[in-house]
């Protein structure tokens, strides 16, 4: 555990800033949280409770516990003493330009913070703050309590010493950070994701296969290796005893021709229409809960036999 960070604030409590929360308090933090919503104190502690189960699968450091979660109905009372802020507000820049500008007039001057925005720029997010050298990206992968990875990266006026202290920091809980070394909309898992996406939605919409299938060509498929190794380790293996040398001099022409053939649809009412459907239908009648509590099992089960094969991991 880095010892510089004994104390986490949250603000705002959501989908991911309960997550965030679940995940601090089991690595043996602090957290002090806050979110002006009615009842979102009662939803926070309902939703810690719930993960809590995951987390002690996955293994809960000394000191855990959900008792050290306090809840703050004013922002400035939630960041005062805090050594870290993790921000998880809604994705506007209007409204996150503000809140940094809160959070880090009240946040004391040691304390980085961080946001979990999917997409924004940093730089636009620091322009309000008094000390904008310390705002940082801070973006998770969804469940935060549950998938190791973290996007970390800096604005125009963020200090090289901030982003390695965030990195420092999230290595220190356990987590997998990677630098994001230019400001880019959507950051870099988010872009990898929606590249697939947008073929995902092009195959239905030319009625090429149905949302089902998708699913499965993936999960069954190439999803197998993805979630052991990245893109490129996977391609170098593709190559034989040539590794990417060999595979990029056979098949990097009919890769780039692939690459000029995908598809560019609209995300027009009809297109919505035709994957909502196909989604209720691969659902089958299973709920939201369902399908999120086998995923977590499994996800807990995968987790763990990487940690123990790291052979396959990169070196960091």
């Amino acid at each position: 555990m880095d010892s510089t960070v004994k104390r986490v604030a949250v603000v705002a409590t959501g989908v991911i800033g309960a997550s965030w929360a679940a995940y601090f308090l089991a690595r043996g933090l602090d957290v002090e949280a806050t979110d002006p919503a009615e009842g979102a104190e009662q939803r926070l502690r309902e939703a810690v409770a719930r993960h809590w189960p995951a987390l002690e699968q996955q293994g809960l450091a000394p000191g855990a516990s959900m008792a050290r979660l306090r809840f703050h109905a004013r922002l400035e009372d939630a960041v005062a003493q805090a050594d870290f802020v993790q921000e998880n507000g809604p994705e506007r820049v209007d409204f996150k330009a503000d809140l940094m500008r809160r959070i880090d007039a009240a946040a004391p001057p040691h304390a980085i913070v961080a946001s979990s925005s999917s997409g924004l720029s940093v730089s636009a997010m620091q322009a309000q703050c008094a000390r904008p050298e310390r705002v940082v990206l801070g973006h998770p992968f969804n469940p935060p309590h549950m998938i190791p990875l973290v996007e970390v990266g800096g604005g125009g006026k963020t200090s090289p010493e901030a982003v390695a202290a965030a990195m420092a920091f999230y290595t220190a809980i356990g987590k997998r950070p990677i630098h994001v070394r230019r400001e880019i909309l959507g950051h870099i898992a988010n872009r990898l994701q929606a590249a697939l996406w947008r073929e995902a939605f092009h195959l239905v919409n030319e009625g090429v296969a149905s949302v089902a299938d998708i699913d499965t060509a993936i999960a069954q498929g190439p999803g197998l290796r993805w979630a052991l190794m990245g893109p490129f380790m996977n391609l170098h293996l593709s190559g034989g005893d040539g590794g990417m040398a060999h595979l990029l001099a056979h098949l990097g022409g009919p890769i780039e021709g692939w690459w000029d053939d995908l598809g560019a649809p609209h995300m027009t009412p009809e297109l919505q229409r035709r994957v909502v459907e196909g989604v209720d239908q691969a659902l089958g009648g299973r709920t939201q809960a369902e399908l999120a509590q086998a995923r977590d099992a499994l996800l807990i089960g995968l987790l763990r036999a990487k940690s123990a094969s790291p052979g396959l991991d990169t070196p960091t």
